[in-house]
């Protein structure tokens, strides 16, 4: 479907709709523990809102602690606020409990322009913390981020349907 310019698609794993089943959770979080660097990782870091319930499956298979990166401020002490730009959107996101000396890897759904990608990346280091992997499920475009990127899935979107050109593994 077209949002002003942009071709979106939906699927239950980048949208929650129509329904998302567990099976699917479940081998997302066991592509993503296969291929993601986990070693001495302390921190899973997760957009809201569709990367919850990615990141949630992930820190459950691995004991890992998750961080929701906010679409709104707490006021924390150490908060980080970034500005946010995608293909279809504008916005501030707000980092808190990321540390200087964590090692944490950052999870997401969609990788379209990089924008939400990009502006973690910039919150995390900025607070001294090091970024061990970063991995999303669906990849499309060619998004030119300063790190490397894991996709599970790469498509293709046009105005009448959504091509599957690669897969992880």
């Amino acid at each position: 479907m077209k949002r002003g310019e942009y071709n979106y698609f939906i699927h239950p794993i980048t949208d929650g709709v129509p329904l998302l089943e567990p099976a699917i959770l479940r081998e997302i979080g066991c592509a993503m523990v296969r291929c993601l660097n986990l070693e001495g990782v302390d921190k899973i870091v997760v957009c809201e809102a569709m990367g919850i319930h990615i990141g949630v499956a992930l820190s459950m298979m691995t004991d890992i602690p998750l961080v929701v990166v906010r679409k709104r401020p707490y006021y924390l002490p150490g908060e980080v606020a970034v500005h946010q730009t995608t293909g279809y959107s504008k916005g501030e996101l707000y980092l808190n409990g990321v540390n200087a000396g964590d090692r944490v890897v950052i999870i997401d759904d969609v990788c379209s322009t990089g924008g939400t990608l990009q502006c973690l990346i910039s919150a995390i280091e900025s607070t001294g913390a090091e970024i061990a992997d970063i991995c999303v499920v669906v990849g499309r475009g060619d998004a030119d981020l300063c790190l490397s990127v894991k996709t599970l899935v790469k498509v293709e979107v046009s105005e009448d349907r959504v091509r599957v050109v690669d897969t992880y593994f």
